[in-house]
């Protein structure tokens, strides 16, 4: 039910502050002002690390955008979204949906569920085979990539769409880096996950495993080799606790913890685990100690920093013994600021992880052996941004495990040059390295982040590999630098693509067949905002929810089932059409309705493209501002002249 104190009226009671006098001047309800359409990023795709078309694919679900072929409209979704993003369906779980958070929806109820539609598209096209788009013709020109993780894989994908031959080199025996070694299998299941990877590869990408550049080749016989190098080896090395005893063997990263159980050989551990941090990584951890438990009485070698140091692995028969692990996340500033995406904090609590907040370690407490037995931590209090710690109240935690989740750096062993100072790279906005000439980087390598912001670098990295092994000057990035939606790639496709111009001198284009009337392009550089939208349009709808599987802490040990169910096709349907649209027309006909002097009407229907549903007469307009304020998108704006 709508709230009854919300109101979507563009002017208020009280309102009594005129327009600025040179935007709007209307006398007696005409103007020199008529509409023309224009095209802004919506603020979703704004968000998005890796600048997926958002409201494009999902105009193609609801049925807005129709393929011309009469495709399955899950085909032309898969296709749109593969432009930004090859992984759909694992971004589709594992992405906390930055995107989300931006939605205009959010003015209205909530949020569209983005990420419910990204996983169903994403898990069709793998059940339905689907391929990605073909490569590029041959350029004869080699690209080596260092790292199979996201960033690399992204980027052998995007240089093999431009016709790059592509090499990728990963130290590890599987593709798929923090994907696969980083985060847990019930996130992101590995047929899900290995169907994905194998795409890219068959595009006829060249993969040599087991192959550590900086040791098992060098980085001067790459360059001899190959046009370019880009640089995807992410941040896989935890940073050590910054404190006292930091340096004991039971205290180890997040990375490494992650790395042992997703190969494997981490099965149990061995009472209290204490997490430091609260971000992802640091959930993810706290989640897997939950699931996997600890037995007593564990043997020397089978402690687990033991495995995960790499001295030994865990038997499958001692796991049969397991119990529930004691697990507690510490974390120095109030959880309410913590990093990680709610709905994760929210699972571990469920999962029965204790939270301790506002807690900063000290000290690492060793015994005689130099394994750490407890972690001295001080309460302390935070006031405009700054900690004060409260001297004189520290205590221990007992523990027999510490996992560090608060920082990561890469390893450069061969490379060292690369190292900016704090175990990662420095790049420019093109993600040139700015250590060595022909060298780009992108991924968590520059700054830890998410995966789709490592998709996102790759993409913008590729482009200026492209430029640079064709002998071109890198162009200037847009300010809204994403896949931005072309009207005139929509035209072609459909085959209403402007005619040839002849360069004389015309006045008037709007019946002209050489250009594209009545429409400006101004995604690159705005972002549509919710004030520009009519929201009162709008009916509150609630969310369609992934429905999710019940672990709490009576069922978490060795449950490893995936925590979300995707949704139906009419459930995905339906959520995509809650979609506002932002900055593109979505054929509500309010203009048609609402316009006094029937000036602005519908196109032809062998004319109909996305953003090319509605035309107006010029001869009729009278510029009365009323399709522009009637427009729920914000497309409708007044500019052209009416005379």
């Amino acid at each position: 039910m709508t709230d009854p104190g919300l109101t979507y009226r563009r002017y208020k009671d009280g309102d009594n502050e005129h327009v600025p006098w040179d935007s709007d001047v209307i006398q007696l309800g005409e103007s020199y002002k008529c509409p023309t359409y224009v095209h802004r990023a919506p603020p979703c795709q704004g968000s998005c690390p890796s600048g997926h078309d958002i409201r494009g694919w999902l105009g193609i679900a609801r049925g807005l955008d129709k393929p011309a072929d009469g495709r399955p409209w899950q085909e032309y979704a898969f296709e749109r979204m593969a432009e930004a993003n090859p992984f759909p369906a694992v971004m589709g779980r594992v992405c906390p949906a930055p995107c989300e958070d931006g939605c205009n929806r959010n003015e209205v109820e909530e949020q569209v569920g983005i990420n419910s539609v990204e996983q169903y598209v994403g898990d069709w096209a793998l059940q339905h085979g689907l391929k990605l788009p073909a490569p590029g013709p041959d350029t004869g020109k080699k690209v080596a990539i260092v790292g199979g993780g996201p960033a690399g894989l992204a980027a052998a994908y995007f240089l093999r769409r431009k016709g790059h031959a592509c090499t990728v080199f990963e130290a590890y025996h599987k593709l798929g880096g923090m994907m696969v070694f980083g985060i847990p299998g019930y996130r992101t299941p590995r047929d899900v996950l290995d169907g994905e990877i194998q795409r890219i590869v068959d595009l006829g990408v060249d993969v040599r495993l087991n192959t550590k550049v900086g040791v098992d080749v060098s980085v001067e016989e790459i360059e001899k080799e190959f046009d370019a190098v880009f640089w995807g080896i992410g941040a896989q090395s935890g940073k050590a606790l910054p404190v006292p005893g930091g340096e004991a063997p039971n205290c180890v990263s997040g990375v490494a913890f992650l790395r042992a159980f997703n190969e494997g050989r981490l099965q149990h551990l061995a009472g209290r685990v204490l997490v430091i941090g609260a971000g992802d990584t640091a959930m993810d951890v706290a989640a897997v100690a939950r699931r996997i438990g600890h037995i007593q009485h564990a043997h020397e070698h089978d402690r687990p920093e033991q495995v995960i140091l790499g001295n030994t692995v865990h038997d499958v028969a001692t796991a049969a013994r397991r119990e529930g692990a004691d697990v507690w996340i510490v974390y120095r500033r109030p959880i309410s600021k913590a990093p990680a995406t709610e709905h994760e904090l929210r699972a571990v609590k469920a999962e029965g992880v204790e939270i301790h907040e506002c807690l900063a370690p000290v000290e690492v407490i060793r015994d005689a052996e130099g394994k750490a037995t407890a972690l001295k931590v001080v309460p302390v209090d935070w006031e405009e941004g700054k900690m004060f710690p409260r001297k004189g109240e520290e205590y221990d935690i007992e523990c027999t495990l510490v996992v560090g989740a608060t920082g990561q750096a890469g390893d450069f062993t061969g490379f060292e040059d690369l190292d900016n100072g704090w175990g990662l790279i420095n790049a420019d906005s093109y993600y040139r390295t700015t250590a060595r000439d022909g060298h780009f980087v992108g991924g968590d390598i520059i700054e830890p982040h998410l995966l789709t912001t490592a998709i996102g670098h790759a993409s913008i990295a590729c482009e200026s590999i492209h430029d640079h092994i064709s002998g071109d000057e890198l162009k200037k990035r847009p300010k809204v630098d994403v896949h931005h939606f072309s009207l005139l790639n929509e035209l072609r496709s459909r085959g209403m693509e402007p005619g040839e111009y002849d360069h004389t001198q015309v006045r008037g284009t709007d019946s002209a067949a050489f250009a594209v009337h009545n429409y400006e392009d101004r995604s690159s550089a705005e972002i549509i905002p919710h004030e520009e939208l009519f929201l009162g349009h709008f009916t509150h709808t609630p969310m369609h929810r992934r429905s999710e599987v019940d672990i709490d802490s009576s069922n978490v040990l060795g449950n490893f089932q995936e925590r979300f169910v995707g949704l139906s096709e009419d459930d995905v349907v339906a959520e995509a059409d809650r979609c506002m649209s932002c900055g593109m027309c979505f054929e509500c006909d309010n203009c048609v309705i609402y316009c006094p002097q029937d000036a602005i009407f519908r196109v032809n229907k062998e004319q109909l493209a996305v953003g090319r549903y509605v035309d107006t007469d010029y001869a009729k307009c009278i510029g009365c501002h009323i399709c522009m304020d009637v427009c729920p998108t914000g497309y409708i704006q007044m500019g052209l002249g009416a005379d």
